[in-house]
């Protein structure tokens, strides 16, 4: 038996929470090492050439505005490592069947300008809603992308905004995008521009946390952008690893984890698949919830076991890639200078959507976030050619090849509303449906990208209610995953949150 590699630490997945779980990790002067079951490092966050060669597409994620925003990506020196971000001229666009687009433009200005011009008002409403954050945005990020409990960055934003300050935002925290949309807006456009930020996650926009959902997302357009990594998402796990490495941290890819070992209360290390051991004192796993409790069997706690099998996951996803000959063809301008298009129409048809899929229907006209990355980044594509991609929410009736690629259809179809001439443009296409995305990616359960639903209740309290979510029964072991607060979005919090518990745990030195 070939003897067990030791280390001080193993992270599970090498994902953007994992390698910032390792950093954290080697920055305290610990031997870690990242154990990946995939070919390729980097989790939901790489980059291959899917459709064809000289087109570069985004496996999974592509558009980082949390990742621009991240108080953990701040403390790293990524951009030595490669990382350079772009900013399209315009953030997001979302067009209506007039012609016309809400625009979110990183400066406010032009944004309360463009807003006013779809409804006068509706602009300048936008702009009183929005300073007061934008003004303080260092206390809200501190808030809204730090661990959990967030009581640093709570008593940052009580000291910034003041308590009635602070009251509104608690307030925005339980409001509905509808009700937010209802104090703000009078016209259609700024109200559909809103709700395509919210229906990035899985809240309907008629229920309480979908404001602070749609909301957040445009401050941040204002705070940070909404950019990609230049020459594909892959640049920035690539930054990371580099860090990585460049502090004595190592990944090794091809490891896939079949077992925690546990002895005595205690976590010990863990074995792979190809029957490799591995111990170390501290095991930080960025897996779900329920792959944790697979991980570890019979060791865990029961009523634990039982409080983590009530985690749910969000709704399952379509994607698809397109190598095009030529941009995308909106009939709106703003889409056409856009990093992300939001595609449905109006407010009320927005909305369909996630109604649809939550009574297990399959919408006609989904809604889709669009992308096109090569708009700002031409590195992404042959000269004179472009990509672009797109993902929609369905419901279990799209499952299997034929269902998957009919819903395909009705995506392009769609498009095609918007930008006549689409169709004529794609030159290839790839897609993945709900079972393609879990295949290569374990922690896209079902097809949910965002780490498990955004109901209020999980948002809150992810994966489960507790003071130290990160923590588990077992000595040592650590959930570090977008399904630990404050979830998903490329941001790195979780697994640095929960390296630096298990430093301070272990009483090493932060």
């Amino acid at each position: 038996m070939t003897p067990a590699q030791r280390v001080d630490a193993l992270v599970i997945g090498s994902g953007p929470n994992g390698l910032a779980a390792a950093i954290r990790l080697a920055r305290a002067g610990r031997d870690v090492v990242v154990l990946e079951a995939q070919p390729q490092l980097g989790g939901a966050v790489i980059s291959q050439e899917l459709t064809q060669p000289g087109f570069v597409a985004d496996t999974f994620s592509a558009v980082y505005p949390a990742a621009a925003a991240s108080p953990v990506f701040a403390r790293m020196p990524l951009a030595d490592h490669g990382l350079d971000w772009v900013h399209p001229e315009v953030a997001m666009a979302h067009p209506m069947p007039d012609g016309r687009a809400g625009a979110l433009y990183r400066e406010l200005d032009r944004t309360v300008a463009n807003l006013d011009d779809l409804h006068p008002g509706d602009g300048r409403a936008w702009e009183r809603f929005a300073a007061p954050y934008l003004d303080n945005f260092e206390a809200l990020r501190a808030t809204v992308l730090g661990g959990f409990p967030p009581v640093v960055g709570g008593a940052r934003l009580v000291a910034a905004m003041g308590l009635q300050g602070t009251l509104e935002f608690a307030r925005l925290l339980l409001t509905s995008a509808d009700q937010l949309a209802d104090d703000l807006f009078e016209g259609a456009h700024a109200r559909a521009w809103l709700f395509g930020s919210v229906l990035h996650g899985d809240i309907p926009a008629e229920e309480s946390g979908s404001a602070i959902a749609g909301g957040y997302l445009q401050l941040l357009g204002h705070a940070a952008g909404w950019p990609s990594p230049r020459g594909g998402a892959g640049a920035l796990t690539g930054a990371l690893a580099s860090y990585l490495g460049s502090l004595g941290g190592s990944v090794q890819v091809g490891q896939r984890v079949q077992r925690i070992v546990v002895a005595r209360g205690r976590v010990a290390g863990v074995v792979t698949e190809d029957g490799e051991r591995f111990r170390a004192p501290t095991v930080i796993a960025t897996t779900s919830p329920h792959a944790l409790l697979r991980l570890v069997g019979d060791a865990m706690p029961a009523d634990y076991v039982r409080r983590l099998q009530r985690f749910r996951y969000g709704p399952r996803t379509v994607k698809v890639d397109w190598a095009l000959d030529g941009p995308t063809p909106w009939t709106a301008p703003e889409a056409r200078q856009a990093g992300t298009v939001h595609v449905g129409g109006e407010a009320d048809a927005v909305t369909a959507q996630t109604t649809a899929v939550r009574r297990g229907e399959i919408p006609e006209r989904p809604f889709l976030l669009f992308g096109q990355q090569s708009i700002a980044d031409p590195s992404r594509a042959p000269a004179g050619k472009h990509t672009a991609w797109a993902y929609t929410r369905v419901p279990g009736a799209v499952a299997g090849p034929d269902a998957v690629m009919a819903h395909v259809e009705r995506m392009t179809d769609q498009i095609e509303r918007f930008a006549p001439g689409f169709r004529d443009l794609v030159l290839s296409r790839h897609v993945q449906g709900p079972d393609t995305l879990q295949a290569q990616n374990a922690n896209l359960v079902g097809g949910d990208v965002g780490g498990g639903t955004y109901r209020l209740d999980q948002t809150v309290f992810r994966p489960l209610p507790s003071l130290l979510p990160y923590a588990t029964p077992i000595d040592g072991l650590w959930i570090g995953s977008s399904s630990a607060f404050p979830g998903g979005a490329v941001h790195g919090v979780p697994g640095w949150t929960a390296a630096s518990y298990a430093l301070a745990r272990s009483r090493l030195p932060l």
